[in-house]
């Protein structure tokens, strides 16, 4: 029963193959035993109770995506008849109520284990903030897990679970995520509802998903991303299955002199390391001036949001202050001497940063940054427990800020053996182009699961979903993936489909006078042409109407005929586009030819 693997995939295969619910119910009291870390669960289901849970199932039911999975909620939100206390066992109270999120898992068929130690009132990114005994990182007991999420973290890197819920403010679903060799899902702020979380802060708090696998992590979030009238501050976010992946991305990563290790060379060279597996994947780095992405993250635990960690818990800390843990009572006590002026201030500076950072986030597809710039020892940061606290969080507290997405995602070793981990940072929506390279990046990596030792199962390529409610459009030049005009797809919410190649009856040809270098691609006469690679993607029509609209002459849309057998929209030029065009069919597309081109300049 030991080896039996938790990861989505591979513990449903067991049950198709006869896998005993009971069987589950003593493998996840086994391996917490085993563990040897009262620190993990602050309350946990016995194995009657939860025998019972699984028995409540009924048949395996193809039909619940989660059918007999085992998952860990944290201890700041609700699961019905179990007590969430935040790690404040004076402010514990027992819910007749499931959270939001909680009850959309458990209709898909899991089942919750018991629920996690934390940060107390999720305030840290440590994970020693606590009354309870710390929970133990799983790959050198004398280095902090991580927080606040530092429970979840545990249980499912240690495989006692499949995954976890936990709640990201300023990295709290990340940082654990890194520490522990696992998958951290930070979504999109509001598209998993809030509604029976304990907040921290209403206008930033996140649910996010620990899980062994992107894949598990993804799942998870998809399942539970829906609108709550319930909750206002949650929108309507889609959690389409992730794509295939464009086969070029602008990776945008902190300028080498703007990178923060804090000493620890060791973390450079592992970050090193994994922006060359970015670059062997195909994707570009872009080095970006972080000076107002760190200015952005100071703001978080100054002024408005202080105050906002205050507001949520202040009946409560008012007059039970003595009940609550030192450093988290010095923290969101300063509020005390804010003022509203104070807070408009901070909102005032967001926005300015807002603003200035718009145009940074919008000139890539996406950033990787290191998950934690260093591992802390528990020693050093009991210690200094501000400093480090704020250091660890150097390339998280921006994120929810700036309203965009993160996954956290293991991709190899350090230099000395320990997990490295980055983070693949997305505007608000983007859960699910983050996910599909995230997907590649733990492939290649060849990271065991936490500290299971189990490898990562094996997995088909990702293809794109079909949507009949979409038209495909084939583009050729400077449109195409790592372009300097793709953004004008992206913006509109174009998914890639295909790398594909034209009927050997086109022409390609370098334009003149293009602002941006353009090609025009014609359909050849006399049985002249070749085969030109092209990209598809998919829009759905209003954004088809719009792109089309923007379309500059000589270039026009037309019916481009495929080597695949279909026929999308694509680029064609007029004839009056030709006049000068150089041509440049023998480089069989625009890409090759303008590598050339970069070549010889």
């Amino acid at each position: 029963m030991s080896e039996i693997r938790f990861d989505i995939a591979s513990l449903h295969a067991a049950y198709a193959a006869g896998l005993e619910p009971a069987d589950v119910v003593e493998t996840v009291h086994a391996r917490i035993a085993a563990a040897r870390d009262e620190g993990i669960f602050i309350h946990l289901a016995g194995r009657d109770e939860l025998l019972a849970a699984f028995r409540a199932l009924g048949a395996v039911d193809p039909e619940k995506p989660l059918w007999g999975v085992p998952f860990a909620v944290k201890d700041n939100i609700d699961v019905a008849g179990m007590p969430t206390s935040a790690a404040c066992p004076d402010y514990a109270y027992l819910p007749e109520r499931d959270a939001s999120v909680v009850a959309l898992l458990k209709a898909a068929g899991a089942v919750v284990v018991g629920k996690t130690n934390l940060d107390q009132f999720a305030t840290g990114l440590v994970g020693v903030r606590t009354p309870y005994p710390v929970p133990r990182n799983v790959v050198d007991a004398a280095l902090v897990p991580g927080g606040s999420s530092s429970g979840s973290a545990v249980a499912t890197a240690r495989g006692i679970v499949s995954f976890a819920l936990g709640t990201d403010t300023a990295g709290s679903g990340r940082i654990p995520a890194g520490l522990n060799n696992i998958v951290g899902l930070k979504p999109t702020v509001g598209a998993l509802s809030n509604t029976g979380v304990v907040p921290a802060c209403h206008t930033l708090d996140c649910v996010s998903v620990f899980a062994l696998t992107v894949d598990d992590a993804y799942r998870v979030f998809s399942l539970a991303c829906r609108q709550d009238p319930s909750d206002p501050w949650s929108r309507a976010v889609a959690a389409p299955a992730p794509a295939a992946r464009p086969p070029v991305l602008r990776v945008g990563v902190p300028a080498c002199d703007d990178r923060k290790f804090f000493g620890d060379e060791n973390m450079r060279a592992g970050y090193e390391a994994a922006l060359s597996m970015l670059e062997g994947l195909g994707c570009r780095i872009v080095e970006i001036p972080f000076a107002d992405f760190y200015a952005t993250a100071d703001l978080l635990y100054e002024g408005a949001w202080v105050a906002e960690r205050y507001a949520a818990i202040r009946a409560f800390m008012d007059a039970h202050e003595k009940s609550m843990h030192p450093v988290t009572a010095k923290i969101i006590g300063a509020a005390r001497k804010l003022s509203a002026a104070d807070a408009f201030e901070g909102l005032y500076a967001l926005q300015d940063y807002k603003a200035k950072l718009a145009p940074v986030i919008a000139s890539v597809d996406l950033f990787c940054v290191p998950t934690a710039p260093t591992h802390y020892t528990v020693e050093a940061v009991l210690a200094d427990p501000v400093v480090t606290n704020s250091r660890l969080g150097t390339y998280t507290n921006f994120v929810n800020l700036l309203d965009m997405c993160g996954i956290a995602v293991p991709c190899g070793l350090r230099p000395d053996g320990l997990p490295m981990s980055v983070t693949l940072l997305g505007r608000a929506g983007k859960d699910g182009f983050l996910a599909a390279l995230a997907l590649d990046i733990h492939a290649q990596s060849g990271a065991s699961l936490g500290a299971t030792g189990w490898t990562l199962p094996s997995a088909g390529a990702v293809a794109a979903t079909e949507d009949e409610d979409t038209i495909e459009i084939a583009v050729v030049g400077a449109h195409l993936s790592g372009m300097p005009l793709n953004s004008q797809l992206t913006e509109l919410g174009a998914i890639f489909c295909r790398t594909v190649k034209t009927l050997p009856a086109y022409r390609l040809y370098a334009l003149t006078g293009q602002p941006v270098p353009k090609p025009g691609l014609v359909r050849a006469t006399n049985g002249s042409g070749t085969a030109i690679e092209v990209e598809v993607w998919r829009l759905a029509p209003d954004a088809f109407g719009r792109f089309v609209a923007d379309i500059p002459p000589p270039l026009g849309i037309g019916t481009v005929l495929l080597e695949d057998g279909t026929a999308p929209k694509g680029f064609l030029v007029e004839p009056v586009g030709l006049v000068d065009a150089l041509d440049i069919s023998s480089y069989g597309g625009w890409r090759s030819y303008r590598l050339s081109v970069d070549a010889d300049a």
